[in-house]
């Protein structure tokens, strides 16, 4: 049985590649592969200056070590093109290419590579040499594919979008009893400014300024959160805007069925958020900025609808032209889940998976 080594952070850590390591390990993959768990860098642990400092030394003689006594064939390096996890990694690929390992490396999000060290012809060639030394670049959307491409000419290179469990279908949602009920907003990640959530608070006072009766559910936590209820506090929307905190499992498949519409006009340079396919699935259109690998995954007007960064006008006219119209929120509501059904289960990450390292093998 072939043996692959996964590095990434704690399995147990809240982060989309968390997420991603637990579906492969939960997936019928690790049935056809041998799949273990290196962990890197510090998401998971409680750790002071001191620690992590003896951790950053430690770690790659610990990798060195672990590869040589349980001798995977192929080292799957999960990683992002941001100045932390890129100079980290670096070491892990190489030893693990001294050591003559397949090494799939994953980029999960970050900046494109011409631009990520745009001021520096010698770290981009740095760049470049680190991207040829795997034998395989797996990127989340086709526009990063794009700009890899015109990076890396010719080399291995390979779209694996992310993808999710899709659990139970919230069938009643093309009930049309539910037309005159108050239209439900919801926003499910890290509460931080990059994600939109003031321009969400700007688009909800707008919207009830004009005598519409939305309610928005905030789920998260982050850096910004009692900045984020101070402005609703300061803008009276108290009545309208509740915060439900950081949600899981259950409670978390619980406020995507009672959400109409999802609600992430971020401006962060995001891979595939795991919240999008989480709203598809749920039936929850989203109104969402156009980055990263979100226009692979929805249709603008068929699935949802793009809204441009940092315009809370434009959100809130798209908000109310839906709340006009439940019977097209039904329909795309339909669209989406179809949409995650075909391309985006578990399932099929599995198979994409098992294809790539199979072919490293031969």
């Amino acid at each position: 049985m072939i043996t692959v080594m996964l590095l990434g952070p704690s399995l147990t850590a809240v982060s989309g590649v968390s997420t991603h390591l637990n579906q492969l390990f939960q997936s019928p993959l690790a049935d056809e592969f041998n799949l273990i768990h290196f962990q890197v860098g510090g998401e998971g642990r409680n750790e002071t200056s001191v620690t992590k400092l003896v951790r950053l030394f430690l770690s790659p003689i610990q990798f060195f070590a672990e590869v040589v006594n349980k001798r995977p064939q192929i080292i799957h390096l999960n990683t992002s093109l941001e100045q932390k996890s890129y100079w980290r990694d670096i070491a892990y690929l190489l030893i693990a290419k001294a050591l003559r390992k397949k090494v799939v490396y994953q980029v999960h999000g970050g900046a494109l590579p011409q631009v990520f060290f745009k001021n520096s012809r010698f770290l981009t060639k740095i760049l470049k040499w680190v991207l040829l030394s795997a034998d395989v670049v797996v990127l989340l959307s086709q526009e990063e594919l794009h700009a890899y491409q015109d990076f890396v000419r010719d080399h291995n290179l390979k779209v694996i979008p992310n993808a999710i469990e899709i659990g139970e279908d919230a069938h009643w949602k093309v009930d049309p009893s539910l037309q005159n009920k108050p239209l439900q907003l919801i926003y499910v990640g890290r509460l931080a400014e990059v994600k939109g959530i003031f321009q969400i608070i700007e688009a909800l006072a707008f919207v009830r300024a004009r005598g519409r009766d939305i309610r928005l559910v905030i789920a998260g936590s982050g850096p910004d959160m009692k900045k984020l209820q101070a402005i609703v506090n300061d803008k009276n929307l108290n009545a309208y805007a509740s915060f439900a905190g950081a949600v899981y499992g259950e409670e978390k498949d619980r406020l995507w069925r009672e959400a109409d519409l999802f609600v992430f006009p971020t401006y962060h340079r995001e891979g595939l958020p795991y919240a999008v396919l989480e709203s598809m699935a749920a039936r929850t259109p989203p109104i969402v900025s156009p980055v990263g690998a979100i226009p692979d995954v929805m249709e603008d007007g068929v699935h949802g609808y793009f809204v441009p960064s940092r315009d809370p006008k434009a959100l809130a006219e798209i908000i109310e032209r839906l709340d006009d119209d439940r019977a097209l929120i039904r329909k795309m509501g339909q669209a989406c889940r179809e949409r995650i059904e075909n391309y985006y289960t578990v399932i099929r990450l599995a198979e994409d998976f098992r294809n790539l390292y199979r072919n490293l093998m031969k």
